[in-house]
């Protein structure tokens, strides 16, 4: 996908996840949806740098780097979210784009499900929307289950959602 279809997903997923965090639809969700989409959309991005590099879809498209990015705020304390974003960019690549990503670089061996489209073609926005659709579900679907929605070195007492259980 390109910067745009990338953009459109952290956004969007920087909304949910905000939402979902913060339920009650006042003005602490309007708040953490300003907390968590910046980062996000950062992390959404992110991956795209090896552009520059010659390695597109190589060296940043990987494994190895998300786990960085996941531990990142236990080590420094910050950028709390950037990794659902770089996540975000990776399923969006692999699910939604015909080349796929190297998961295991330097194995230079690309992955991708059969059901992508050209990047730049006309199907790329709704092939978006539709990844997005699905990451923004599962997301719902972990906080539901009573999971906590955070990452390594957060605190689930401070992110975690609850959902009223029916009975």
């Amino acid at each position: 996908m390109n910067k745009r279809e990338h953009v459109v997903n952290g956004l969007l997923l920087g909304i949910a996840l905000g939402y979902v965090l913060e339920p009650a639809g006042d003005v602490a969700t309007f708040v953490r949806i300003v907390e968590v989409t910046p980062p996000v959309v950062l992390g959404a991005l992110l991956p795209d740098i090896d552009t520059a590099f010659g390695r597109h879809r190589k060296l940043l498209h990987n494994l190895p780097v998300l786990a960085g990015f996941y531990v990142f705020p236990a080590v420094f304390g910050n950028l709390n979210w950037v990794w659902i974003g770089v996540l975000g960019h990776y399923v969006l690549d692999v699910a939604g784009t015909e080349r796929g990503i190297a998961l295991f670089y330097p194995y230079p061996e690309e992955y991708g499900l059969p059901i992508g489209v050209n990047a730049s073609g006309p199907y790329a926005p709704w092939m978006t929307l539709a990844v997005t659709v699905v990451e923004v579900g599962l997301v719902v679907a972990v906080a539901a289950a009573g999971l906590p929605v955070v990452g390594i070195g957060q605190s689930a007492e401070q992110f975690a959602v609850t959902f009223p259980r029916p009975g």
